[in-house]
């Protein structure tokens, strides 16, 4: 099976820092070569990857703000990639709603995973090409009642970039994005309420500077609460492991949560607001709390050392590892291939 897979090109695939698109593009072709596939990924030209890599992009614009607008990267992109649509079998987009555009000029079986909506602003494009193309979605959560899915995926982690930690160390932890709909500020306000020592890790996205200003860096003293920027893997591996808990006090319905799982991997136990997919990652009381405001999230710091942490291990291992992810997505892509020969 030949698969091609359109990445992003706003970083690096796998990313440096910041990537979740990036990142789940690079885990899923790295598992589907794992298993006899043959892939060529479709990102920027320094990205690292044992797939065949194509790319008409040499450097993420994110990191290369001035050089050209990121529009006009990203429309070249994508239509390098459909300009080598027939030598696939089938193929997969992972960016975004614009190529699903190409969907209907193409004679190929396309799949797209839906990384989550932006707003509900562009569920029309999402409707208009149901037929064109199998939609996956990343949690049960986060499928839209107007869209036609073929199964739901979860992502996966590589277990080998992951240490388990048993003990853990005497930190709260938030890791991610710095914005307001990741609730960095509540994750302060919850460590000033518990009294525990609070790392935040990320980067600060442009448009979430005043926010950062504002509602964040007024709890930093670089003592109890404090900011490191973001951590490339091996440091983060390290970071996730020491903490006494990941906090994910999100303002928002989460597609899916990548830190949720990178933290359980390392036995860390994750502490998170009741929104979108969660009960669906987290088993309650089992591999973390869900809770529904942040005083039960307080509440809740008191009772960490009632988490197994080897339970938080088990749970990634026995269903989101990128071996997983891989199989069902060669699963998916076998039904599509059934499917679409019958047509």
């Amino acid at each position: 099976m030949k698969v091609g897979i359109l990445g992003s090109v706003a970083w690096r695939t796998p990313p440096r820092n910041y990537g979740p698109w990036e990142l789940f593009v690079y885990n899923l072709a790295e598992g589907l070569i794992d298993l006899g596939v043959e892939v060529t990924v479709f990102a920027t030209k320094d990205s690292k990857t044992r797939a065949k890599l194509m790319s008409i992009v040499s450097k993420p614009y994110r990191e290369n703000p001035k050089t050209m607008p990121e529009r006009i990267w990203e429309c070249q992109h994508i239509g390098f990639f459909y300009e080598h649509a027939r030598k696939f079998d089938i193929l997969h987009n992972n960016f975004d709603f614009i190529p699903l555009t190409y969907s209907k000029l193409i004679d190929k079986p396309q799949v797209t995973t839906i990384h989550g909506f932006s707003s509900e602003d562009i569920i029309p494009i999402y409707e208009r090409y149901n037929d064109s193309n199998y939609y996956v979605s990343i949690s049960n959560a986060n499928r839209h009642p107007k869209l036609k899915y073929i199964d739901t995926v979860y992502h996966g982690v590589n277990l080998a970039e992951f240490n388990y930690n048993p003990k853990g160390g005497d930190y709260l932890l938030f890791l991610g994005r710095i914005s307001r709909d990741k609730g960095v500020d509540l994750a302060c306000k919850l460590a000033k309420m518990t009294n525990q020592k609070l790392i935040i890790a990320g980067i600060i996205p442009p448009e979430e500077k005043e926010y950062f200003e504002t509602k964040v860096k007024p709890y930093l003293d670089n003592n109890q609460i404090k900011f490191i920027g973001p951590v490339t893997p091996g440091p983060r591996n390290k970071i996730l492991g020491g903490a006494l808990a990941t906090v994910h006090l999100i303002n928002f319905s989460e597609p899916f949560g990548m830190t949720l799982i990178e933290s359980m991997a390392t036995g860390t136990p994750v502490i998170a607001f009741n929104k979108g997919s969660i009960n669906e990652i987290i088993e309650d009381n089992k591999t973390g709390f869900v809770v529904d405001n942040i005083k039960e999230a307080a509440e809740k710091v008191k009772h960490l050392s009632e988490i197994n942490r080897a339970d938080c291990r088990k749970r990634i291992e026995e269903n989101f590892t990128r071996d997983t992810m891989a199989k069902n997505y060669l699963n998916v892509y076998q039904k599509v291939l059934d499917e679409y020969s019958k047509n």
